[in-house]
Protein backbone atom coordinates (compact mmCIF):
# COMPACT_ATOMS: atom_id res chain seq x y z
CA UNK A 1 0.00 0.00 0.00
CA UNK A 2 1.11 4.03 0.37
CA UNK A 3 4.01 4.31 2.25
CA UNK A 4 4.78 7.44 4.51
CA UNK A 5 7.19 9.93 3.03
CA UNK A 6 10.53 10.21 4.44
CA UNK A 7 10.28 11.67 7.76
CA UNK A 8 11.98 14.98 7.07
CA UNK A 9 9.26 15.46 4.30
CA UNK A 10 6.01 14.88 5.99
CA UNK A 11 6.73 16.49 9.76
CA UNK A 12 8.71 19.03 11.70
CA UNK A 13 11.82 18.32 12.65
CA UNK A 14 13.78 20.06 15.77
CA UNK A 15 16.89 19.56 13.89
CA UNK A 16 19.59 22.50 12.55
CA UNK A 17 18.54 26.06 12.68
CA UNK A 18 20.32 27.82 10.04
CA UNK A 19 17.36 27.33 7.32
CA UNK A 20 14.75 28.62 9.63
CA UNK A 21 14.74 32.21 7.60
CA UNK A 22 14.12 30.47 4.42
CA UNK A 23 11.59 28.26 5.96
CA UNK A 24 9.60 31.07 7.25
CA UNK A 25 9.62 33.46 3.88
CA UNK A 26 8.31 30.28 2.32
CA UNK A 27 5.97 28.89 4.44
CA UNK A 28 7.67 25.87 5.05
CA UNK A 29 8.21 23.56 7.75
CA UNK A 30 11.69 23.50 8.36
CA UNK A 31 12.42 19.81 7.97
CA UNK A 32 10.91 20.20 4.40
CA UNK A 33 13.32 22.47 3.79
CA UNK A 34 15.96 20.46 5.71
CA UNK A 35 15.20 17.15 3.74
CA UNK A 36 15.68 19.47 0.23
CA UNK A 37 19.09 20.88 1.29
CA UNK A 38 20.50 17.46 2.40
CA UNK A 39 19.40 15.77 -0.79
CA UNK A 40 21.07 19.13 -2.66
CA UNK A 41 23.95 18.59 -1.01
CA UNK A 42 23.66 14.62 -1.20
CA UNK A 43 23.39 15.32 -5.12
CA UNK A 44 26.17 17.11 -5.53
CA UNK A 45 28.22 15.13 -3.09
CA UNK A 46 27.11 12.01 -5.66
CA UNK A 47 28.61 13.96 -8.46
CA UNK A 48 31.87 14.00 -6.70
CA UNK A 49 31.88 10.55 -5.35
CA UNK A 50 31.24 9.03 -8.58
CA UNK A 51 33.85 11.19 -10.31
CA UNK A 52 36.51 11.87 -7.64
CA UNK A 53 36.01 8.64 -6.19
CA UNK A 54 35.83 6.26 -8.75
CA UNK A 55 36.83 2.63 -8.76
CA UNK A 56 39.69 2.90 -10.89
CA UNK A 57 40.79 5.98 -8.75
CA UNK A 58 40.09 4.69 -4.93
CA UNK A 59 40.19 1.69 -2.91
CA UNK A 60 36.78 -0.02 -2.08
CA UNK A 61 37.22 1.25 1.45
CA UNK A 62 38.06 4.70 0.98
CA UNK A 63 34.66 4.64 -1.10
CA UNK A 64 32.26 3.22 2.14
CA UNK A 65 34.32 5.16 4.44
CA UNK A 66 33.09 8.35 2.42
CA UNK A 67 29.68 7.38 1.91
CA UNK A 68 29.36 5.97 5.51
CA UNK A 69 30.53 9.19 7.37
CA UNK A 70 28.61 11.69 4.75
CA UNK A 71 25.55 9.28 4.95
CA UNK A 72 26.03 9.89 9.66
CA UNK A 73 26.70 13.58 9.21
CA UNK A 74 23.60 13.86 7.20
CA UNK A 75 21.30 11.82 9.99
CA UNK A 76 22.66 13.85 12.94
CA UNK A 77 22.17 17.49 10.58
CA UNK A 78 18.95 16.76 10.51
CA UNK A 79 17.81 14.65 13.35
CA UNK A 80 20.10 15.59 16.13
CA UNK A 81 20.58 13.10 18.93
CA UNK A 82 17.35 11.38 18.00
CA UNK A 83 19.76 10.04 15.55
CA UNK A 84 21.23 7.75 18.27
CA UNK A 85 18.08 5.36 18.06
CA UNK A 86 19.41 5.01 14.51
CA UNK A 87 22.71 3.59 15.65
CA UNK A 88 21.73 2.13 18.39
CA UNK A 89 19.67 -0.42 16.18
CA UNK A 90 22.72 -1.27 13.10
CA UNK A 91 25.13 -1.88 16.69
CA UNK A 92 22.43 -4.15 17.81
CA UNK A 93 21.76 -6.00 14.66
CA UNK A 94 25.69 -6.25 13.16
CA UNK A 95 25.57 -7.49 17.06
CA UNK A 96 23.34 -10.17 15.80
CA UNK A 97 24.78 -10.83 12.29
CA UNK A 98 27.93 -12.04 13.78
CA UNK A 99 27.22 -13.90 16.69
CA UNK A 100 24.01 -15.91 15.81
CA UNK A 101 23.69 -18.87 13.66
CA UNK A 102 22.92 -18.85 10.14
CA UNK A 103 19.71 -20.69 10.98
CA UNK A 104 18.22 -18.32 13.20
CA UNK A 105 19.97 -14.90 12.16
CA UNK A 106 17.29 -13.84 10.04
CA UNK A 107 14.46 -14.85 12.82
CA UNK A 108 16.44 -13.03 15.41
CA UNK A 109 17.46 -9.65 12.76
CA UNK A 110 13.73 -9.33 11.59
CA UNK A 111 12.33 -9.24 15.33
CA UNK A 112 15.03 -7.12 16.59
CA UNK A 113 14.75 -4.35 13.78
CA UNK A 114 11.00 -4.46 13.16
CA UNK A 115 10.43 -4.78 17.65
CA UNK A 116 13.05 -1.68 17.94
CA UNK A 117 11.02 0.15 14.98
CA UNK A 118 7.79 -0.38 16.79
CA UNK A 119 8.99 1.07 20.27
CA UNK A 120 10.31 3.96 19.10
CA UNK A 121 7.09 4.57 16.88
CA UNK A 122 5.10 4.38 20.10
CA UNK A 123 7.33 5.73 22.03
CA UNK A 124 7.70 8.63 19.58
CA UNK A 125 3.63 9.72 19.34
CA UNK A 126 1.59 8.26 22.46
CA UNK A 127 4.41 7.73 25.48
CA UNK A 128 6.34 10.97 25.27
CA UNK A 129 3.52 12.57 22.87
CA UNK A 130 6.08 14.14 20.01
CA UNK A 131 2.75 13.65 17.32
CA UNK A 132 3.25 14.49 14.58
CA UNK A 133 4.79 18.09 15.17
CA UNK A 134 7.86 17.23 16.76
CA UNK A 135 11.25 15.18 15.62
CA UNK A 136 10.04 12.74 13.22
CA UNK A 137 13.19 10.17 13.37
CA UNK A 138 11.13 6.91 11.78
CA UNK A 139 11.63 7.57 8.40
CA UNK A 140 15.55 6.61 8.43
CA UNK A 141 14.53 3.80 10.89
CA UNK A 142 12.21 2.73 8.83
CA UNK A 143 14.75 2.09 5.60
CA UNK A 144 17.86 0.82 7.86
CA UNK A 145 14.82 -1.65 9.17
CA UNK A 146 14.52 -2.66 5.28
CA UNK A 147 18.36 -2.93 4.46
CA UNK A 148 19.00 -5.04 8.33
CA UNK A 149 16.23 -7.77 7.47
CA UNK A 150 17.29 -7.50 3.51
CA UNK A 151 20.48 -8.12 4.28
CA UNK A 152 19.86 -11.21 7.19
CA UNK A 153 17.45 -13.10 5.02
CA UNK A 154 20.06 -12.93 1.76
CA UNK A 155 22.98 -13.80 4.28
CA UNK A 156 20.50 -17.04 5.79
CA UNK A 157 19.87 -18.03 1.78
CA UNK A 158 23.80 -17.68 1.11
CA UNK A 159 24.80 -19.61 4.01
CA UNK A 160 22.15 -21.70 5.90
CA UNK A 161 20.02 -22.86 3.03
CA UNK A 162 20.85 -25.70 0.40
CA UNK A 163 21.10 -23.90 -2.90
CA UNK A 164 18.08 -26.56 -4.29
CA UNK A 165 15.57 -24.99 -1.62
CA UNK A 166 16.17 -21.59 -3.34
CA UNK A 167 14.24 -19.22 -5.73
CA UNK A 168 15.78 -17.92 -8.78
CA UNK A 169 15.77 -14.75 -7.43
CA UNK A 170 17.23 -15.90 -3.96
CA UNK A 171 20.19 -17.99 -5.08
CA UNK A 172 20.83 -14.46 -7.24
CA UNK A 173 20.73 -12.76 -4.01
CA UNK A 174 22.28 -14.81 -1.63
CA UNK A 175 24.92 -13.63 0.66
CA UNK A 176 27.96 -16.10 0.91
CA UNK A 177 30.18 -14.35 3.27
CA UNK A 178 29.25 -11.66 6.03
CA UNK A 179 30.01 -8.40 6.02
CA UNK A 180 32.66 -6.79 7.32
CA UNK A 181 31.67 -3.79 10.03
CA UNK A 182 32.64 -0.98 7.17
CA UNK A 183 30.75 -3.01 4.62
CA UNK A 184 27.72 -2.40 7.09
CA UNK A 185 27.80 0.40 7.83
CA UNK A 186 27.95 1.51 4.37
CA UNK A 187 25.41 -0.60 3.20
CA UNK A 188 23.05 0.70 5.97
CA UNK A 189 23.95 4.26 6.71
CA UNK A 190 25.52 5.98 2.88
CA UNK A 191 24.64 9.61 2.35
CA UNK A 192 22.90 8.27 -0.84
CA UNK A 193 19.94 6.37 0.98
CA UNK A 194 20.01 7.11 4.77
CA UNK A 195 17.49 9.72 4.77
CA UNK A 196 14.82 9.09 2.37
CA UNK A 197 16.16 5.45 1.17
CA UNK A 198 15.22 3.57 -1.25
CA UNK A 199 16.56 0.31 0.25
CA UNK A 200 18.71 -1.76 -2.13
CA UNK A 201 20.30 -5.10 -2.39
CA UNK A 202 23.67 -5.60 -0.45
CA UNK A 203 24.96 -7.66 -3.08
CA UNK A 204 24.16 -4.60 -5.76
CA UNK A 205 25.10 -2.13 -3.49
CA UNK A 206 28.75 -3.84 -2.99
CA UNK A 207 29.13 -4.34 -6.63
CA UNK A 208 28.53 -0.45 -7.54
CA UNK A 209 31.26 0.01 -4.73
CA UNK A 210 33.42 -2.02 -6.42
CA UNK A 211 33.18 -0.72 -9.63
CA UNK A 212 31.39 -3.84 -10.80
CA UNK A 213 27.61 -3.09 -10.61
CA UNK A 214 27.26 -1.75 -14.19
CA UNK A 215 29.74 -4.64 -16.04
CA UNK A 216 27.80 -6.87 -14.45
CA UNK A 217 24.17 -6.00 -16.25
CA UNK A 218 26.26 -5.23 -19.64
CA UNK A 219 27.35 -8.95 -19.30
CA UNK A 220 23.67 -9.89 -19.30
CA UNK A 221 23.46 -8.43 -22.89
CA UNK A 222 25.29 -10.17 -26.12
CA UNK A 223 27.18 -7.16 -27.49
CA UNK A 224 28.93 -8.74 -29.85
CA UNK A 225 25.23 -9.11 -31.88
CA UNK A 226 25.12 -5.29 -31.84
CA UNK A 227 28.37 -4.29 -33.14
CA UNK A 228 30.46 -3.56 -29.98
CA UNK A 229 34.05 -4.77 -29.53
CA UNK A 230 33.57 -3.58 -26.02
CA UNK A 231 31.25 -2.60 -23.20
CA UNK A 232 29.84 0.68 -23.62
CA UNK A 233 30.13 2.82 -20.66
CA UNK A 234 26.56 4.32 -19.75
CA UNK A 235 26.11 7.41 -18.34
CA UNK A 236 23.83 8.46 -15.56
CA UNK A 237 23.68 11.55 -16.73
CA UNK A 238 20.22 11.65 -18.87
CA UNK A 239 18.45 9.61 -16.06
CA UNK A 240 19.43 12.68 -13.64
CA UNK A 241 18.58 15.84 -15.69
CA UNK A 242 15.08 13.46 -15.93
CA UNK A 243 14.50 13.12 -12.69
CA UNK A 244 15.59 16.31 -11.33
CA UNK A 245 12.81 17.57 -13.75
CA UNK A 246 10.69 15.54 -12.45
CA UNK A 247 11.44 16.62 -9.06
CA UNK A 248 10.78 20.37 -9.87
CA UNK A 249 7.26 19.88 -10.97
CA UNK A 250 6.91 17.79 -8.43
CA UNK A 251 7.53 20.20 -6.11
CA UNK A 252 5.89 22.95 -7.92
CA UNK A 253 2.70 21.10 -7.73
CA UNK A 254 4.06 20.48 -4.01
CA UNK A 255 4.00 24.51 -3.40
CA UNK A 256 0.57 24.90 -4.91
CA UNK A 257 -2.01 21.81 -5.19
CA UNK A 258 -1.06 20.78 -2.27
CA UNK A 259 -1.36 24.29 -0.78
CA UNK A 260 -4.59 24.64 -1.99
CA UNK A 261 -6.33 20.94 -1.12
CA UNK A 262 -4.98 19.97 1.98
CA UNK A 263 -6.20 16.89 3.50
CA UNK A 264 -7.60 18.76 6.43
CA UNK A 265 -10.33 19.57 3.17
CA UNK A 266 -11.96 15.80 4.24
CA UNK A 267 -12.84 17.01 7.49
CA UNK A 268 -14.40 19.93 6.78
CA UNK A 269 -18.19 20.18 7.88
CA UNK A 270 -19.25 21.27 4.21
CA UNK A 271 -17.58 17.88 2.96
CA UNK A 272 -18.92 15.90 6.00
CA UNK A 273 -22.44 16.84 6.32
CA UNK A 274 -23.93 19.31 3.18
CA UNK A 275 -21.69 17.78 0.51
CA UNK A 276 -23.55 15.24 -1.68
CA UNK A 277 -22.04 12.26 -2.80
CA UNK A 278 -20.64 12.55 -5.87
CA UNK A 279 -19.51 15.56 -5.04
CA UNK A 280 -17.46 13.74 -2.19
CA UNK A 281 -15.92 11.13 -4.46
CA UNK A 282 -14.63 13.66 -6.90
CA UNK A 283 -13.60 15.96 -3.96
CA UNK A 284 -11.74 12.98 -2.41
CA UNK A 285 -10.20 12.29 -5.49
CA UNK A 286 -8.75 15.27 -5.99
CA UNK A 287 -7.68 16.20 -2.39
CA UNK A 288 -5.63 12.49 -2.33
CA UNK A 289 -4.57 13.46 -5.96
CA UNK A 290 -2.89 16.56 -4.25
CA UNK A 291 -1.05 14.42 -1.36
CA UNK A 292 0.59 12.74 -4.22
CA UNK A 293 3.80 15.25 -5.22
CA UNK A 294 5.43 15.53 -1.69
CA UNK A 295 5.71 11.34 -2.12
CA UNK A 296 6.96 12.29 -5.91
CA UNK A 297 9.35 14.71 -4.59
CA UNK A 298 11.06 12.47 -2.37
CA UNK A 299 11.69 9.60 -3.67
CA UNK A 300 12.61 11.09 -6.97
CA UNK A 301 15.59 13.16 -5.74
CA UNK A 302 16.68 10.20 -3.72
CA UNK A 303 16.35 8.08 -7.41
CA UNK A 304 18.49 10.77 -8.59
CA UNK A 305 20.86 10.53 -6.03
CA UNK A 306 21.94 7.58 -6.12
CA UNK A 307 21.93 7.78 -10.26
CA UNK A 308 24.16 10.64 -9.89
CA UNK A 309 26.53 8.57 -7.71
CA UNK A 310 27.16 5.66 -10.81
CA UNK A 311 24.24 3.20 -8.84
CA UNK A 312 21.11 2.17 -10.20
CA UNK A 313 21.72 1.16 -13.24
CA UNK A 314 19.48 -1.78 -14.72
CA UNK A 315 20.35 -2.72 -18.51
CA UNK A 316 19.24 -2.52 -21.24
CA UNK A 317 15.65 -2.27 -22.40
CA UNK A 318 14.75 -3.99 -25.44
CA UNK A 319 15.43 -0.62 -27.93
CA UNK A 320 18.44 -0.81 -26.71
CA UNK A 321 18.34 2.15 -24.32
CA UNK A 322 20.19 2.59 -21.34
CA UNK A 323 18.01 2.12 -18.14
CA UNK A 324 19.07 3.64 -14.15
CA UNK A 325 15.59 2.56 -12.39
CA UNK A 326 17.26 -0.21 -10.48
CA UNK A 327 16.11 1.80 -7.43
CA UNK A 328 13.09 3.67 -8.41
CA UNK A 329 10.62 3.71 -5.65
CA UNK A 330 7.23 4.76 -8.16
CA UNK A 331 6.57 4.87 -12.08
CA UNK A 332 4.33 8.07 -11.73
CA UNK A 333 2.73 7.42 -15.84
CA UNK A 334 1.84 3.76 -14.94
CA UNK A 335 0.41 5.17 -11.22
CA UNK A 336 -1.97 7.51 -12.89
CA UNK A 337 -2.94 5.17 -15.97
CA UNK A 338 -3.01 2.12 -13.36
CA UNK A 339 -6.60 -0.08 -14.31
CA UNK A 340 -6.44 -2.07 -11.44
CA UNK A 341 -5.55 -2.28 -7.85
CA UNK A 342 -2.40 -4.35 -8.29
CA UNK A 343 -0.81 -2.61 -11.21
CA UNK A 344 -1.11 0.37 -9.16
CA UNK A 345 0.21 -1.12 -5.47
CA UNK A 346 3.08 -2.58 -8.18
CA UNK A 347 4.36 0.76 -9.32
CA UNK A 348 3.77 2.91 -5.77
CA UNK A 349 6.90 2.48 -3.36
CA UNK A 350 8.32 -0.20 -5.46
CA UNK A 351 11.13 -0.90 -3.05
CA UNK A 352 8.98 -1.19 -0.62
CA UNK A 353 7.05 -3.79 -1.61
CA UNK A 354 10.09 -5.24 -2.76
CA UNK A 355 10.84 -5.79 0.45
CA UNK A 356 7.52 -6.59 1.40
CA UNK A 357 7.62 -9.92 -1.11
CA UNK A 358 11.09 -10.87 -0.24
CA UNK A 359 10.91 -10.67 3.71
CA UNK A 360 7.14 -11.92 3.96
CA UNK A 361 5.34 -12.40 0.88
CA UNK A 362 7.57 -15.40 -0.32
CA UNK A 363 8.49 -16.74 2.91
CA UNK A 364 4.72 -17.28 5.20
CA UNK A 365 3.45 -20.14 4.85
CA UNK A 366 -0.03 -19.33 4.71
CA UNK A 367 -2.57 -16.10 4.14
CA UNK A 368 0.77 -14.40 2.74
CA UNK A 369 -1.39 -11.40 1.31
CA UNK A 370 -2.45 -10.60 4.42
CA UNK A 371 0.16 -11.50 6.74
CA UNK A 372 2.16 -8.99 4.47
CA UNK A 373 -0.52 -6.15 4.75
CA UNK A 374 0.03 -6.70 8.27
CA UNK A 375 3.48 -6.47 8.05
CA UNK A 376 3.40 -3.17 6.32
CA UNK A 377 0.89 -1.69 8.73
CA UNK A 378 3.67 -2.55 11.21
CA UNK A 379 6.56 -1.15 9.57
CA UNK A 380 4.41 2.01 8.74
CA UNK A 381 3.85 3.02 12.41
CA UNK A 382 0.88 2.97 15.13
CA UNK A 383 -1.24 5.52 13.30
CA UNK A 384 -5.15 4.10 13.62
CA UNK A 385 -5.94 5.90 10.22
CA UNK A 386 -2.70 2.86 8.75
CA UNK A 387 -4.40 0.48 9.86
CA UNK A 388 -8.09 1.51 8.45
CA UNK A 389 -5.85 1.89 5.22
CA UNK A 390 -4.47 -1.88 5.25
CA UNK A 391 -7.21 -3.71 6.26
CA UNK A 392 -9.63 -1.91 4.04
CA UNK A 393 -6.87 -2.42 1.37
CA UNK A 394 -6.71 -6.55 2.01
CA UNK A 395 -10.71 -6.31 1.49
CA UNK A 396 -10.46 -3.97 -1.45
CA UNK A 397 -7.18 -6.24 -2.69
CA UNK A 398 -9.29 -9.65 -3.07
CA UNK A 399 -12.64 -7.95 -4.33
CA UNK A 400 -10.77 -6.64 -7.02
CA UNK A 401 -8.88 -10.18 -7.89
CA UNK A 402 -12.52 -11.88 -8.03
CA UNK A 403 -13.58 -9.19 -10.27
CA UNK A 404 -10.66 -9.33 -12.66
CA UNK A 405 -11.13 -13.00 -12.61
CA UNK A 406 -14.23 -13.62 -13.21
CA UNK A 407 -15.29 -10.23 -15.72
CA UNK A 408 -12.02 -9.57 -17.51
CA UNK A 409 -12.07 -12.62 -20.44
CA UNK A 410 -15.68 -11.24 -21.60
CA UNK A 411 -14.01 -8.03 -22.97
CA UNK A 412 -11.28 -9.13 -24.71
CA UNK A 413 -13.25 -10.36 -27.78
CA UNK A 414 -12.69 -6.92 -29.35
CA UNK A 415 -10.94 -3.48 -29.46
CA UNK A 416 -13.56 -1.57 -28.52
CA UNK A 417 -14.82 -3.73 -25.71
CA UNK A 418 -11.21 -3.83 -24.23
CA UNK A 419 -10.94 -0.15 -24.49
CA UNK A 420 -14.16 0.68 -22.36
CA UNK A 421 -13.39 -1.94 -19.83
CA UNK A 422 -9.84 0.07 -19.48
CA UNK A 423 -11.42 2.97 -18.89
CA UNK A 424 -13.78 1.90 -16.49
CA UNK A 425 -11.39 0.50 -14.51
CA UNK A 426 -8.98 2.84 -14.49
CA UNK A 427 -12.14 5.06 -13.20
CA UNK A 428 -12.53 2.35 -10.24
CA UNK A 429 -9.11 2.06 -9.22
CA UNK A 430 -8.29 5.45 -8.84
CA UNK A 431 -11.25 6.34 -6.81
CA UNK A 432 -10.59 3.08 -5.26
CA UNK A 433 -7.03 3.80 -4.05
CA UNK A 434 -8.40 7.13 -3.20
CA UNK A 435 -10.95 5.84 -0.69
CA UNK A 436 -8.60 3.32 0.73
CA UNK A 437 -5.75 5.38 1.54
CA UNK A 438 -7.32 8.46 2.72
CA UNK A 439 -7.07 7.24 6.41
CA UNK A 440 -3.39 6.73 5.41
CA UNK A 441 -3.06 10.71 5.27
CA UNK A 442 -5.63 11.19 8.10
CA UNK A 443 -4.29 9.22 10.56
CA UNK A 444 -6.60 9.95 13.17
CA UNK A 445 -10.04 7.63 13.87
CA UNK A 446 -12.14 10.23 14.37
CA UNK A 447 -12.04 12.13 11.36
CA UNK A 448 -11.53 8.59 9.43
CA UNK A 449 -14.79 7.32 10.81
CA UNK A 450 -16.67 11.04 9.75
CA UNK A 451 -15.16 10.60 6.48
CA UNK A 452 -16.43 6.87 5.57
CA UNK A 453 -19.59 6.99 7.13
CA UNK A 454 -20.30 10.71 4.98
CA UNK A 455 -19.38 8.14 2.12
CA UNK A 456 -21.90 5.23 3.62
CA UNK A 457 -18.97 2.85 3.77
CA UNK A 458 -19.77 2.40 0.10
CA UNK A 459 -16.36 0.25 -0.94
CA UNK A 460 -16.49 -1.65 2.39
CA UNK A 461 -20.09 -2.80 1.61
CA UNK A 462 -19.68 -3.68 -2.33
CA UNK A 463 -16.12 -5.29 -1.77
CA UNK A 464 -17.89 -7.41 0.68
CA UNK A 465 -20.65 -7.65 -1.85
CA UNK A 466 -18.34 -8.96 -4.55
CA UNK A 467 -16.44 -11.67 -2.25
CA UNK A 468 -19.63 -13.07 -0.89
CA UNK A 469 -21.60 -13.50 -4.05
CA UNK A 470 -18.92 -14.21 -6.71
CA UNK A 471 -17.58 -17.21 -7.73
CA UNK A 472 -14.03 -17.62 -6.68
CA UNK A 473 -12.26 -18.17 -9.82
CA UNK A 474 -7.85 -19.68 -9.85
CA UNK A 475 -5.57 -16.89 -10.97
CA UNK A 476 -4.07 -17.66 -14.54
CA UNK A 477 -0.43 -18.38 -14.39
CA UNK A 478 0.36 -17.71 -11.00
CA UNK A 479 2.87 -20.16 -9.33
CA UNK A 480 4.22 -19.30 -6.08
CA UNK A 481 7.68 -20.55 -4.75
CA UNK A 482 7.84 -22.42 -1.71
CA UNK A 483 9.18 -20.88 1.41
CA UNK A 484 11.56 -23.76 2.74
CA UNK A 485 12.45 -26.94 1.16
CA UNK A 486 8.99 -28.47 1.92
CA UNK A 487 6.68 -27.62 -0.64
CA UNK A 488 3.74 -26.60 0.91
CA UNK A 489 0.45 -25.20 -0.04
CA UNK A 490 -0.71 -21.62 0.56
CA UNK A 491 -3.97 -20.15 1.18
CA UNK A 492 -4.18 -16.59 0.17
Amino acid sequence: MAAAPPASLAHRTTGSTCLHPLSRRLGIPLDQVNFVACQLVALFAAFWFRIYLSPSKTSPVARHTFATIFGIYFVIFCFGWYSAHLFVLVLMCYGILVTASVSNIHRYSFFVAMGYLTICHISRIYIFHYGILTTDFSGPLMIVTQKITTLAFQVHDGLGRRAEDLSAEQHRLAVKVKPSFLEYLSYLLNFMSVIAGPCNNFKDYIAFIEGRHIHMKLLEVNWKEKGFHSLPEPSPMGAVIHKLCVTGVSLLLFLTLTKTFPVACLADDWFVHKANFLTRLGYLYVVMQASKPKYYVAWTLADAVNNAAGFGFSGVDQNGNFCWDLLSNLNIWKIETATSFKMYLGNWNIQTATWLKRVCYERVPWYPTVFTFILSALWHGVYPGYYFTFLTGILVTVAARTVRNNCRHYFLSSKALKVAYDVATWAATQLAVSYTVAPFVMLAVEPTINLYKSMYFYLHIVSLLIILFLPVRPQAHTQRQPWNSVNRKKTD
